[in-house]
């Protein structure tokens, strides 16, 4: 479902993404993880293209993601991605959050949109809160919300950056909950997470970066028990330390 072919991402003289290859196939949990400015937000972002390449290509569902013909509006709101920071519009209840995007990109009725909200808050398990504005829930909950509204558009895929760690240590379960919940139900997902418990047991592979590179990929017991490079070995070892 997406596929990068020797991606090379600059800032100036900054080269945050090295020749990277890899693919996603459908249905497959992708966890990135490495060191604190090792690529792995500026990768996931170049997917619906908040952040532009030098160099490669990235196709999503057959299509050149950089292509100047690409509508990109139309292309990212088939795309899921919630934020660390959440990205909840403050005037808005969190019902009309969830409602926005398919009723003015979609042209969805009020009523079937509100329907579908309905419906979204109850899987992430906030049905009573559909009324409530975002700065009257916790981190945890407005994370939840932005899910739901990632989940509104019907996206076949969902890129996860960093979705837990602007949140209180006992919030981040709630969240990742919602998370296995959709990989279970067979969702593409990349998710940016510093969380190697939820890796473990939910990843179909995890990918190590490090200085903009993809070091390595490989299934998560594999990645955990026998890293194969060095860099890996010691990041996972620095891990255990902390």
């Amino acid at each position: 479902m997406i596929n990068f072919k020797r991606v090379n991402k600059w800032y100036g003289s900054y080269h945050a993404l090295n020749d990277v290859t890899a693919e996603v196939a459908r249905g497959e949990v992708i966890v990135v993880c490495g060191p604190s400015g090792s690529g792995k937000s500026t990768l996931i972002r170049t997917v619906n293209r908040l952040e532009d390449i030098q160099n490669g290509t990235i196709e999503f569902g057959g299509k050149d993601v950089n292509s100047p013909v690409l509508d990109i509006n139309k292309f990212r709101s088939h795309v899921g991605f919630v934020f660390q920071s959440f990205n909840l519009f403050p005037h808005l209840s969190v019902a009309e959050n969830i409602m926005l995007a398919p009723m003015s990109v979609q042209k969805k009725k009020k009523s079937d949109a509100r329907q579908r909200a309905a419906q979204l808050l109850e899987r992430v398990g906030l049905a009573s809160k559909a009324d409530s504005y975002p700065g009257q829930l916790s981190g945890g909950q407005q994370q939840r919300v932005a899910i739901a509204r990632a989940l509104a558009m019907d996206p076949p895929a969902m890129l996860f950056d960093e979705p837990t760690s602007a949140l209180d240590p006992e919030m981040v379960g709630e969240v990742l909950q919602v998370m296995k919940s959709l990989a279970r139900d067979g969702m593409t997902m990349m998710c940016v997470t510093h969380e190697m418990n939820f890796a473990r047991e939910v990843a179909d592979r995890v990918w190590f970066m490090d200085n903009g590179c993809l070091v390595e990929s490989g299934n998560p017991d594999t990645f955990f028990s026998n890293p194969q490079s060095d860099r890996a070995k010691k990041f996972l070892s620095d891990l255990r330390t902390h």
